[in-house]
């Protein structure tokens, strides 16, 4: 789950609306329309997706291409790769088997795994967990594109790729998202319960709960109906780049589709799959900040917003995005599923969410600028690093504020109220940070349903 702001131009098939669904509760189905549009009618999004109360569906709709190239309409039970939704299911089987008394949470994960470093010794499951680990996240490493993605590699072997690297942080100390910990996860579940990761979700998970359009993806299985998954392109689209299926696991594997994604959540929350005890351990955050001012419990983030809490996780792998949130309180499931790889499958997810709970959601072309004077401009001039690699600097020119992120054209900056601006060219907010004195230390970036701060230097 990689946040990377980016402006993407992009040209692909038209829309194609299926299998419209009748409102099972007041929301305002209409607006939802006007908000996926938006995506849709910039060519950002092409998948399928299902908003739910309870066990009614209030929308549910498939937009663009399974198949760009034969002219295949994406429909409402096209399989979609979900990628890192895939640690939801991971962080389920862990609790299952804690249940058991197969796996204890607090117990070092050498209990399970002999092999594992020294620099791992005060490393828990329930670390792994929560990405509080230390551990490096392989899919970073320089040669995770270059060459491990494309090669068959045991559990083994990916386990061995990080295991000698140094911990970034001591265990617990702060959050960062690794998938190097749930491949040790899955790794974990095949030896306490003695079979295969996949053979567990089918046995445990997948057939108790009716999931029969959800499984472990492999490159050379045939599977019906499996959308083809696209990037985005300077002059358009391209097939996406591969990735051998076997790597990922369960970090980020697995296949389903919306309908599919509603029975998980409806067996999960439902309680169908864990003792209500394990459920508030799922649920359950350490008090570090993760993503958004959401706090990353056990395979879920738990995000707080002005219509209440609700719990997600979003996925990204070549050629798909997936987000998938449930309101406990509400009783709402929102699932999106993308075969074009970007941010609007999150983006969605959120405003959708949003507009489910009765809040509000503003599209770009709804926003209004309102005049300013140069002379009031100049204490929002700088640099602001939003990470160590991408930084955004803050100029002034004749006509306003001017806005250039690091290896990116600059844009022009539009106030709509006090330190608050947009832009134009792309869905982006910026809202510029003071201190208790009035004093600007920080911008926060707003986009694709992500929000980045980024320090003055």
């Amino acid at each position: 789950m990689k946040f990377t702001p980016r402006h993407i131009a992009l040209a692909i098939a038209p829309v194609s609306l299926l299998a419209i669904a009748l409102p099972a509760a007041a929301q305002d189905t209409a607006r939802m329309d006007e908000v996926i549009a938006a995506e849709v009618d910039t060519n950002a999004f092409m998948g399928t997706v299902l908003v739910a109360q309870g066990d009614g569906i209030v929308l549910q709709r498939a937009y663009g291409d399974a198949n760009i190239e034969w002219d295949i309409d994406n429909t409402v039970d096209t399989k979609f790769r979900i990628g890192s939704v895939t640690k939801q299911f991971t962080a389920v089987a862990i609790l299952m088997l804690a249940e058991e008394g197969k796996i204890d949470l607090d117990a070092a994960v050498k209990s399970y795994w002999p092999g594992s470093p020294e620099s791992w010794d005060a490393i828990t499951v329930r670390h792994l967990l929560q990405h509080t680990s230390g551990i490096p996240n392989v899919t970073s490493f320089d040669d995770f594109r270059s060459e491990i993605k494309y090669l068959p590699k045991t559990r083994e072997e990916m386990i061995e790729r990080f295991a000698g690297e140094p911990l970034e942080f001591a265990p617990g100390e702060k959050f960062a998202y690794s998938n190097s910990g749930y491949l040790v996860l899955t790794a974990l579940v095949e030896e306490a319960s003695g079979e295969s990761y996949e053979s567990f979700l089918r046995s445990r998970i997948l057939n108790p709960l009716g999931m029969a359009n959800t499984g472990i993806d492999t490159s050379a299985a045939i599977l019906p109906k499996r959308a083809s998954g696209y990037s985005p392109a300077e002059n358009g689209v391209v097939n996406a780049d591969y990735v051998y299926m076997g790597i990922p696991r369960g970090a980020g594997a697995m296949y389903s589709t919306t309908g599919d994604l509603l029975k998980w959540q409806r067996g999960l929350f439902g309680g169908k799959l864990l003792k209500p005890e394990s459920l508030e351990q799922y649920l359950t955050p350490p008090d570090i900040e993760a993503f958004n001012g959401g706090k990353y419990a056990l395979g879920v983030v738990e995000q707080p917003g002005d219509e209440g809490t609700y719990y997600w996780h979003s996925g990204g792998i070549e050629g798909f995005n997936a987000w998938l949130g449930h309101d406990r309180e509400r009783d709402i499931t929102v699932a999106v599923l993308a075969n074009l790889n970007g941010g609007a499958a999150t983006k969605l997810g959120h405003s959708l969410m949003t507009l489910t709970q009765g809040g509000e959601v503003q599209l770009a072309n709804e926003r209004v600028a309102v005049a300013t004077e140069p002379d009031e401009l100049g204490e929002y001039l700088g640099t602001y690093a939003l990470a160590p690699t991408f930084k955004i600097t803050i100029t002034q020119d004749e006509n306003g504020l001017v806005a250039q992120a690091t290896n990116q054209p600059a844009f022009p900056l539009f106030k709509e109220s006090e330190d608050m601006f947009f832009l134009k060219v792309v869905d982006a907010k910026v809202r510029f940070d003071r201190d208790e004195d009035g004093a600007i230390t920080g911008l926060t970036l707003f986009q694709n349903g992500a929000e980045m701060p980024g320090a003055r230097e």
